[in-house]
């Protein structure tokens, strides 16, 4: 595919979240996209595809734009020309990314799994400690309250209506994503990741309880 139509997508998805600062900016969307093509490259699968999907991953997200139909990520691939299995496919990829508690889906595809990984990547580590907070700063969630513990096992409609602290989304979700990879390239990655949020906590709950 003409590299030009994946720079095109970049810059679609740059207008569609200028001023963002919950986490969803171009960056998080860049980093998907390089993290989507390091793994492609150990796991195989169609590089197209798994190129535009990752760029195109967030253009519809439930929690932004509601239940469209994935109407800006088909848009954008008709407005460029891309091919209609082409676009089937992306779109296929896309709808099965979304972490969604227990209603969460393993993709049926190579493509599918390779972008789920990227974007779960970027939930975790140091960047993920990060894009946590300032979703919820920008929700308006309290970082934590005492006493207010996480919810376990939530379907697809309670996570997405579950307004909780920041401490105990890690609890919910980030800390669950190592062991949710589906890749054996991401599961080596993950690991790092992980067990820096493991020992931010610690050091979080030691210092709000004013132990350090």
């Amino acid at each position: 595919m003409d590299e030009t139509v994946f720079a095109h997508a970049r810059e679609f998805v740059e207008r569609l979240f200028e001023g963002d600062s919950g986490g969803h900016d171009i960056w998080h969307t860049i980093r998907v996209h390089d993290l989507a093509v390091t793994i492609c490259r150990e796991e195989g699968g169609d590089m197209d595809v798994v190129r535009l999907a990752a760029l195109l991953h967030d253009a519809d997200d439930r929690k932004l734009f509601g239940d469209n139909g994935y109407a800006n990520a088909r848009g954008f691939m008709e407005s460029e020309g891309v091919p209609e299995d082409i676009r089937e496919r992306v779109v296929h990829a896309i709808s099965q990314v979304s972490f969604k508690g227990t209603d969460t889906v393993v993709p049926d595809t190579v493509e599918g799994m390779v972008v789920q990984d990227a974007d779960r990547m970027d939930a975790i580590g140091a960047i993920g400690i990060a894009r946590a907070f300032a979703y919820g700063g920008s929700r308006g969630r309290a970082m934590h309250i005492p006493g207010e513990g996480p919810r376990i096992g939530m379907g697809a409609e309670e996570y997405h209506s579950n307004v909780g602290t920041t401490v105990n989304h890690f609890h919910e979700k980030l800390l669950l994503l190592k062991d949710l990879m589906n890749t054996e390239t991401a599961r080596r990655m993950a690991g790092d990741r992980h067990g820096y949020m493991v020992a931010f906590l610690d050091e979080f709950m030691a210092e709000w309880d004013g132990l350090r």
